[in-house]
């Protein structure tokens, strides 16, 4: 059984007296001794933030989110620039430490100084002799990027960094767009949302019948693995609440740089809203959502899933049939629309779905669209779970306004991380590899740092078990030019 014990350091035979020193006493080797401390000086468990550090200089995402900041401080008085404190902030995420709290220690690490770009990353020429050994900033000046009014108030003595969210709301496109070296011909935008529970009295809590709990329902939107859209709303509203609002914002950014571009809008039966396929329909853009199901659709079918229930019972492998027609509601549809079914019968008995497309038959067949095209929006959930790893649910302060910025920090600390599967990791086994997995196998690993006056070095573990894949991904962020 392992035993710590925290006792006096003694004098060692082989080693000067240290008598103030303290050590943790392990359970023994055989006869030698187990010690441990925390005296091996400037130590890091985060190097491969380093990989992160050379995407950023390759994509410039945190520069340009930093960029929808306004800075309202007294330039004299400033000691951490905006861009260092999204910085410290972003790769913070990237790298496990959701909590502000944390960067009250994450401050003396000299790594975490050097993502930053801070100048002196061992903080040894700070101003104030309190905050030497402390390159980065405290809890306290952080939370001011989140706790910023909209408007800066005369008189407002700290929080004074003001974010813009239309800024941030076009950047997410523009990144979108430099991530493609040429235009492509056809894009999907996928639209799904998700609960974000609440433990608290904070503002915009509802209750949501659906998922049990008062929490908040942010809208995504992604295309692939690419993020769009991160709203956040409450959820006392309907689940395709703004959703045209923020396609109309996207698909007008997107056609100013490629005008050709064919758009396909993707989602489920929450989608389902004749404003939003209305939208579409009049803007030369493609959808096809889930149609939820109900008396009338199902007696369209009924003859499908009684030939689909046959197999079942002779083979006891779940069958399914495709069959396509024209269908119109009596009173929400302006117009009769293409709908396609699924008649499919499971162990549990029949299982018809319908979704509701304006793409032709020509162009896709009843099952290819329901197999091929419609079924992978199924990846999209993968796509908000990395929020979730990232901690974009970490909704704990009073204010609506500053979870939308937390969400917003959440959202530029995936796309650095999509961006090191995209430009690192493609065509390698952790080219699909989720967040976690990356902060693992690729960023948690522990080096000694010594700082020169001309030089940085970090002397990474010999025992990192990932090492030649470390340096695939560096040799491949190398060949990517860098961003001016």
């Amino acid at each position: 059984m392992l035993r710590e014990e925290l006792v006096p350091k003694k004098e060692d035979s082989h080693l000067p007296t240290q008598c103030n020193e303290e050590f943790l006493k392990f359970h023994p080797l055989e006869k030698r001794e187990v010690r441990g401390g925390f005296d091996g000086g400037a130590i890091t468990s985060d190097a491969g933030g380093l990989l992160l550090r050379e995407v950023e200089k390759r994509t410039g995402i945190i520069r340009q989110f930093a960029a929808c900041f306004r800075d309202q401080r007294q330039a004299e008085r400033i000691e951490h620039g905006v861009e260092e404190l999204v910085a410290q902030r972003v790769y913070g995420l990237a790298l496990g430490y959701e909590d502000l709290n944390d960067h009250d220690e994450l401050r003396r690490d000299p790594l975490l100084g050097v993502l930053a770009e801070k100048a002196d990353p061992t903080g040894e020429s700070r101003a104030r002799q309190r905050d030497r050994g402390k390159a980065l900033a405290g809890k306290s000046t952080l939370n001011r990027l989140e706790l910023t009014a909209a408007e800066v108030k005369e008189g407002e003595r700290y929080k004074k960094i003001r974010l813009d969210f239309a800024a941030v709301e076009q950047l997410l496109g523009e990144l979108f767009l430099q991530a493609h070296n040429a235009p492509p011909k056809q894009i999907i935008l996928d639209l799904d949302s998700t609960d974000d529970p609440l433990h608290g009295n904070q503002e915009g809590r509802f209750f949501h019948g659906y998922y049990g709990c008062y929490c908040y329902l942010p809208l995504y939107i992604f295309s692939g693995e690419h993020l769009l859209c991160a709203r956040l709303r409450t959820a006392d509203g309907d689940g395709a609440a703004g959703s045209v609002e923020e396609l109309a914002r996207l698909v007008k950014q997107l056609r100013q740089t490629w005008p050709e571009v064919r758009i396909i809008v993707r989602g489920d039966s929450c989608f389902c809203r004749e404003e939003l396929m209305a939208w579409c329909e009049a803007n030369q853009v493609d959808f096809v959502v889930g149609l939820a199901k109900n008396d009338r659709l199902r007696a369209e079918i009924v003859a499908e899933l009684a030939q689909a229930a046959e197999p079942y019972h002779q083979t006891g492998q779940a069958a399914r049939i495709f069959k396509e027609f024209t269908y119109q509601t009596h009173k929400s549809w302006a117009r009769a629309r293409r709908v396609v079914a699924k008649a499919e019968h499971l162990e549990k008995g029949a299982n018809p779905r319908f979704v509701v497309t304006s793409l032709p038959s020509s162009e896709w067949t009843a099952q290819a669209l329901y197999e091929e095209l419609y079924c992978a929006r199924g990846e999209m959930e993968n796509r908000i779970k990395e929020q979730l790893m990232l901690f974009a649910d970490r909704t704990s302060t009073a204010y609506r306004r500053s979870h939308q910025i937390r969400l917003y920090f959440s959202s530029v600390a995936y796309l650095l991380m999509h961006a090191l599967r995209r430009l690192g990791l493609q065509g390698t086994e952790m080219a699909k590899a989720q967040g976690t997995t990356l902060r693992l196998k690729l960023l948690k690993i522990g080096a000694l740092i010594r700082i020169t006056v001309r030089k940085v070095w970090v002397s990474m573990a010999e025992g990192y078990p990932y090492a030649e894949r470390f340096r695939q991904v560096y040799a491949r962020l190398q060949a990517v030019p860098l961003r001016a």
